[in-house]
């Protein structure tokens, strides 16, 4: 069990890791944006009407990438130990 709550703490850490790497690198983007309104003055479009944030999905894939990332990191555990061992 214990073995377990290691690995979900892992999975944890890389699942807040990956999500604050992708609001860093969004929000660092928009920072650094910066229209060109030389070029736009050529093609008039239509504009939406709102602007959405996010992303949209089913929970049961986040779900199952923590179950996986969990697994994983439970095998990267038992062959960290494994090797250790060996070695002491």
């Amino acid at each position: 069990m214990k073995l377990f709550i290691q690995a979900a703490i892992g999975s944890i850490a890389i699942h807040v890791i990956y999500f604050v790497g992708i609001l860093l690198i969004g929000y660092i983007k928009t920072m650094n944006y910066t229209p060109d309104i030389e070029d736009s003055w050529e093609s008039v479009d239509t504009l939406q009407n709102g602007v959405a944030f996010g992303m949209t999905g089913s929970p049961f894939f986040f779900l199952f990438t923590f179950i996986g990332v969990t697994l994983f990191c439970e095998m990267v555990i038992v062959l960290y130990r494994k090797v250790k061992g060996a070695q002491g």
